[in-house]
């Protein structure tokens, strides 16, 4: 299983591709320039099983319409953000981008729960981590050692709370219980910026000290 990063958008917003040998591959974040993802996924000739997202904030959203019709395949989201696809004042592009509000069709299936997950030759589980907003979700691939955490950890920071329903209490809480007791080697991939590791993070960064 090889993944790869694409940042994407104004806000380059980093999308991920989790691709396994027979090149099927699951999409994770589409945030903006449709068109460019696409011209990616025919170059590496990988064939799209469905989209999973983070959470719903509009830089994360951008393409999921664009990519969805075009390969027919479901979008996943929580329960708790499934109508913020289709609200720009919950989304935040109304906020942000006034004057291109965002709208994405509703998504074909609602996580619920946490817990292990199987799509087509993919298996994984997946971590409620709320506090960057309420619907939050990071996706761990255990045997392949890195875990896809949106915008909850980055490299030497952690996701903003100051947005609707953000907590930053329930951030830190989310980040100790559910991702800094992951195998250290543990690679995280994140909404924006380069990767880093468990370890690193558990070592250097500073809004998690103190803790």
């Amino acid at each position: 299983m090889k993944w790869q990063q694409i940042a994407l958008g104004a806000l380059q917003t980093n999308c991920y591709l989790v691709a396994n040998s027979d090149r099927s591959c699951l999409i994770f974040d589409p945030g903006a320039e449709g068109k460019k993802l696409i011209n990616l996924l025919n170059q590496r000739k990988l064939k799209p099983s469905a989209i999973m997202l983070t959470h719903a904030h509009f830089d994360h959203i951008g393409a999921v319409d664009e990519i969805r019709d075009l390969y027919k395949i479901p979008v996943f989201i929580h329960k708790l953000e499934e109508k913020w696809l289709g609200d720009p004042a919950l989304n935040g592009s109304q906020l942000f981008m006034p004057e291109d509000s965002l709208t994405v069709n509703p998504a074909n299936h609602i996580i619920k729960d946490e817990g292990s997950m199987k799509i087509a030759d993919f298996e994984f589980s997946i971590f409620q981590t709320p506090g960057h907003s309420p619907g939050s979700v990071s996706y761990y691939f255990a045997k392949a050692g890195f875990v896809i955490a949106g915008d909850a950890l980055f490299q030497g920071s952690v996701g903003r709370t100051d947005l609707r329903g953000g907590n930053e209490s329930q951030l830190l809480k989310s980040i100790h219980e559910k991702l800094l007791t992951l195998p250290e080697e543990t690679y995280v991939l994140p909404g924006h910026g380069p990767v880093t590791t468990i370890g690193a993070e558990m070592d250097s960064n500073p809004f998690l000290n103190g803790f």
